[in-house]
């Protein structure tokens, strides 16, 4: 029987330009893929880097000190007078290994006067923050300091403590200086002591007592030492309050600044005792106590990560 090839040429012609049309839509389909590939690629190319995470420095070589009296190793070696060679930041007295000795002895030998600065002042207040972080840009440091706050909380009376707000705009306006002409240096920020630990410790002693009456010491605080009336014990929780609340800008302040490390609360944490107080005053670090400070920034400094 004789079969027409007309039909079979039709349908393998039919069937040759149907696979040539799937073969067809295929290759488009992948030079398609392709091309959204390569586009992608140079989006990849031209979109900006993220920023490099910066590694905070456990050996910084040079330190510089900013804040109050505290810093400044006021009454710690003699009445009424600094005393910054027994300052906890810069000092150079082996009794109480500073930071910055803790740090730096260990490169280049023991002087580190010419790598280290205590720019505190005693009498200062967060107010004052701003003009002393641009002094310490200036050297340029690996390392700032600060220790701040105390004063802000010791006022004649409630009324004239630091409005909280007002703490926390010096104390971003102080990193703002420093980083302006400054931007690689790390800074520790110290927590600021638990004033009604120091009354609660001090009031016990008649010597105590009677100097901080005397000398009219931190009167929002330390005012009738003797009066546990439940004024005097709002008004002395008033005050312990008010310094949290510094607490918590230090650190909410201090976290928005990758090279910046709060201490996490060391400080107002500390036990500290009469032991460790002034025997001028009862009230700033005596030798035990900026030893004990020196220490504590140490432990934040010298740590590879926050604790």
């Amino acid at each position: 029987m004789l079969v027409s090839r007309r039909p079979v040429a039709l349908a393998l012609a039919s069937a040759a330009l149907l696979l040539a049309g799937c073969s067809s839509s295929d290759d488009s389909g992948a030079a398609g893929d392709a091309d959204v590939a390569a586009a992608e690629a140079g989006d990849e190319e031209r979109r900006p880097a993220p920023p490099a995470t910066r590694v905070w420095d456990t050996s910084p070589s040079s330190v510089a000190a900013i804040g109050d009296s505290i810093t400044r190793g006021f009454d710690t070696c003699s009445l009424l007078t600094d005393c910054p060679e027994a300052s906890w930041a810069t000092g150079t007295d082996a009794a109480v290994d500073s930071l910055a000795m803790q740090l730096l002895a260990g490169e280049g030998g023991g002087d580190i006067t010419d790598r280290s600065w205590n720019l505190a002042e005693s009498g200062a207040t967060v107010a004052d923050l701003p003009d002393q972080a641009r002094q310490a840009a200036g050297h340029q440091p690996q390392l700032v300091t600060v220790l701040i706050g105390a004063n802000d909380a010791c006022a004649a009376d409630l009324a004239s403590m630091t409005d909280v707000a007002d703490f926390e705009a010096d104390f971003s306006d102080a990193l703002r200086a420093l980083r302006a002409e400054s931007p690689d240096t790390q800074v520790y920020v110290s927590s600021v002591p638990d004033l009604m630990r120091l009354w609660r410790e001090g009031s016990e002693s008649m010597m105590a007592r009677t100097v901080w009456q005397m000398a009219n010491i931190c009167p929002s605080m330390l005012s009738d030492p003797n009066d546990e009336t439940d004024d005097a014990t709002t008004r002395r929780e008033a005050v312990r309050e008010r310094v949290q609340e510094y607490n918590e800008v230090l650190e909410r302040v201090c976290a928005t600044d990758e090279l910046c490390r709060y201490d996490g609360g060391a400080v107002f944490d500390y036990e500290f005792t009469t032991d460790h107080l002034s025997q001028w005053d009862w009230f700033h670090p005596g030798e035990s106590g900026q030893r004990q400070l020196a220490a504590l920034a140490y432990e934040q400094v010298a740590a590879d990560q926050v604790r």
